[in-house]
This record gives C-alpha cells, structure tokens and sequence, in this order.
C-alpha cells in the first residue's frame, strides 16, 4: 500500500481539478459562447441514437417473443395460472404507477 502512495505520478498530478458538473454542460468557470450549438447537435445526436436503439431493442424482444409462441404452449396447458400471473403483472403497474406519482401538496414557485 505504500508503494502506491508514494508513486511518481501522484493522484494530483493526474486530476489536478475537481469537476462539478459532467456531460454537456459548460465548464463552471466560463459561459457557452460559439460552442452552443455544438452542444446542442450532441445532444440532439445522442437522444435520437438512445431513442432509435430503445426501437430496436423493443423490436428484437417482440420478434423473439413471437416466434417463441410461449403464450400459446402456457394457455394450451394452464390458463388459469396465466390468468392470475397476468391479473397480478398488471396489478404491480397500477401500484408502480400510484408510486410514481407526487406526493403532498405543491409548493409554488411565486415570492
């Protein structure tokens, strides 16, 4: 453990400054000028390619699901546990949905 400590090349001489903010926001010590619009195209670039790779995934899980056909082997042989596992997902959304709503009274932002 020593040996690291006392390393030739410290940890601040690597990470000389702390960074307090991250991703595409400007540097805290100076505004955005010129490079605004390069902001912007990043990130307009970046959710488009989040949003296009969401479609693909949702996608391929549907096609593998299709051509699995499991609905039909569960339904064929035990509908009635399908039913209640089915009643009980969609239970969990409705609760997952009520969590996810605010909570108490809204505080206004007026003075």
């Amino acid at each position: 453990m020593q040996a690291i400590a006392h390393s030739s090349c410290g940890f601040a001489q690597q990470m000389p400054k702390h960074t307090d903010t991250t991703g595409f926001t400007p540097p805290t010590d100076r505004s955005l000028g010129r490079e605004r619009r390069t902001v912007m195209l990043a990130e307009l670039i970046a959710s488009i390619g989040l949003a296009l790779c969401t479609l693909v995934a949702a996608t391929v899980v549907s096609v593998g699901i299709a051509r699995a056909d499991a609905a039909g082997n569960v339904l064929d042989n035990e509908g009635s546990l399908f039913a209640i596992a089915l009643v009980l997902g969609l239970l969990f959304v409705v609760m997952g949905g009520f969590a996810a709503l605010p909570h108490g009274p809204r505080k206004s932002r007026r003075s």
